[in-house]
């Protein structure tokens, strides 16, 4: 390790000298993005110009290693050096703290400092390769201005989406009712539900009242995307979302909604600060390699073998038509898309910290990804969340070269953060880090101290941090409800949905990203038993009632009049057409008839 030496200086300094090599390509490179970190607080000079102003420092020194000369004419050189001068950096000032205060730091850094500097022809270039010729301390002020307005198009969609649908599915006439649903959890929870269901509905669970939030997210959504009072505007989206999902049972528990209140939750503090982006690509990062490990870590035999989307395509909730095209690609394409799949959830998610340009690989391949399955799949706005997501990747430096190409005006580089903003990011960089580690840990199956549990539990409820992992295990066939009406019990006619299949003639559609919920619970519904899904016995009786709101949520109502006197549900298999097969008949699909679902029932037998 260097150590420091004192001595007299012949001129006073009220700031500190770094003095470098300035014919190395490296130092000068390196020394041009420290002077835009420190600004005024370090002044900079090549020992060519300045070693003649230091005799005392002897002019190997200067060329081993930059020196750091402070006013006081203490001489720091090598790492601590680098340390000391970036001391004052919001970003960079951990290094001088635990340059001094963590055992083996300094002599490590001095270590990789000494490395580099024998070799700095070979990191010059590995410099220009990783970061670019555009080598500048990053800025996110785009990336975050990007993402918050992409953010509130996308809590737009969900709140009009949902909105469309809320009277069929938690309205008074609906398949679960909010207020049956809060009343059964004050019965449970007493004094203190709204710990465990935090949503403005325990002041009013009227339908009227239920469109209304919908609308006024809508309206704040819109307010987001326009820049009006961000953090309060995106607290309120927060707090309203996490409302709807609080509240809406089975039908507003995707993994989209959650990734949509966790990265709403962190918009609320969103400033292009680094450790608050860090956070946004730890979010990233998560979603990402959970989806793939839950994937390894269920045993699934299909995804061992590389043939699980020898099956996805037709058996995924929602297919569009491309995905019937995708279906019957050969064998060896779906092995060669799981493998890439996999390298996508695996390896990228850990070059999402490395350099600028490996981390816009990191963003080209998971988009990539994300657009096959936005192709493929009615994924409500999950995908646009990823690549929203995906932002973070990226540095003002090409942002602003992408904003110029556009004509779009540029955006105003942030100051310092204050004390209390850097204290506000400390306590939510934390606090978000130790609880989606404690996550990881129970994913991983990983010892928890009971504390630790505890607390996630405690903050479960509010959504901030939560897990991920779609399709970990691959279905391999495709079970469709179909739900019939009668008024003899002898002649049946099948009810319509807008959007699952039923019609073997209709084309996968799409919806996308718009979420039809019923049509999704009918995908799950359909891996159990009716026994399971207390919703669908529900949905069976407000049929027979002839519910309008409920009736709304569905494409035809063979019984326009009155309802029917009776109703069950049969279940198919359903499986794509081949080419030969749609050429000959026309159909999308065909079907076999696998059983009764749901027993014949009327009114008259409650």
């Amino acid at each position: 390790m260097e150590r420091s030496t004192f001595m007299p200086t012949d001129s006073p300094r009220t700031v500190p000298l770094m003095v470098f090599d300035g014919d190395c390509s490296f130092c000068r490179l390196w020394i041009a993005y420290w002077r835009k970190l420190t600004g005024s607080t370090i002044d900079y000079a090549p020992y060519q110009e300045a070693a003649e102003r230091f005799p005392e420092v002897p002019l190997e020194n200067f060329k081993r290693a930059v020196q750091l000369i402070l006013p006081d004419g203490e001489v720091l050189s090598a790492a601590q050096a680098v340390a000391r001068s970036l001391a004052d950096v919001p970003e960079y000032g951990w290094m001088w703290w635990t340059y001094h205060h963590v055992p083996g730091f300094a002599a490590l850094a001095e270590l990789l400092y000494r490395c580099v500097a024998a070799h700095r022809s070979a990191a010059y270039h590995a410099t220009v390769f990783f970061w670019g010729k555009d080598f500048e301390p990053p800025s996110f002020e785009v990336a975050s201005r990007g993402f918050l307005r992409c953010l509130g198009a996308i809590y737009l969609i969900a709140f009009v989406s949902f909105g469309v649908q809320v009277s069929g599915l938690v309205g008074a006439r609906g398949v679960l009712p909010v207020g049956n649903f809060l009343k059964a959890v004050q019965e449970s929870y007493g004094y203190t539900p709204w710990f465990q269901v935090p949503a403005v509905f325990w002041l009013n669970s009227s339908d009227g009242f239920l469109k209304a939030m919908c609308g006024a997210g809508a309206i704040l959504a819109v307010m987001l995307i326009l820049g009006f009072a961000r953090p309060l505007v995106a607290a309120l989206l927060f707090a309203l979302y996490l409302s709807l999902v609080s509240v809406g049972q089975t039908f507003l528990a995707f993994q989209w909604d959650l990734l949509l209140l966790e990265a709403g939750f962190l918009a609320i503090f969103l400033r292009p600060f680094l450790a608050r982006v860090w956070l946004c690509r730890w979010l990233l990062f998560r979603l990402m390699l959970l989806s793939g490990t839950a994937k390894l870590l269920s045993g699934d035999p299909t995804w061992r073998s590389l043939t699980a989307l020898q099956y996805h395509y037709e058996t995924q909730p929602l297919p569009t038509r491309v995905a019937w095209y995708f279906h019957q690609l050969p064998a060896g394409f779906q092995k060669f898309s799981v493998l890439y799949m996999f390298f996508v959830e695996l390896v990228v998610p850990f070059l999402m910290f490395a350099p600028r340009r490996i981390r816009h690989f990191a963003a080209a391949a998971t988009i990539v990804l994300q657009t096959f399955v936005f192709i493929t799949g009615n994924y409500a706005f999950f995908n646009l969340m990823d690549v929203a997501l995906c932002l973070f990747l990226y540095d003002d430096v090409i942002l602003r070269r992408f904003g110029r190409r556009t004509g779009s005006p540029p955006e105003r580089r942030p100051g310092s953060p204050t004390k209390f903003q850097r204290a506000v990011t400390a306590v939510l960089f934390c606090s978000i880090m130790i609880l989606s580690c404690i996550e990881l840990m129970e994913i991983f199956s990983a010892p928890v101290p009971r504390p630790a549990a505890a607390l996630v539990g405690r903050v479960a409820p509010f959504a901030i941090v939560n897990t991920y992992g779609l399709f970990a295990v691959m279905t391999t066939s495709r079970p469709e409800i179909i739900v019939e009406g009668s008024n003899d019990g002898q002649n049946w006619t099948e009810y319509g949905f807008k959007y699952k299949p039923v019609d073997l003639k209709r084309a996968p559609v799409w919806v996308q990203p718009h979420q039809p919920r019923l049509d999704w619970q009918m995908w799950f519904a359909a891996f159990s038993n009716y026994q399971a899904q207390p919703w669908f016995v529900n949905f069976m009786v407000r049929l027979l009632e002839g519910s309008p709101d409920v009736l709304a949520l569905l494409s035809k109502n063979p019984f326009p009049g009155a309802p029917p006197q009776y109703v069950r549900a049969l279940v198919y298999d359903y499986h794509f057409t081949n080419i030969a097969e749609r050429r000959a008949t026309g159909n999308w699909w065909k079907r076999d008839l696998k059983g009764t679902y749901f027993p014949v029932v009327s009114l008259k037998q409650r």
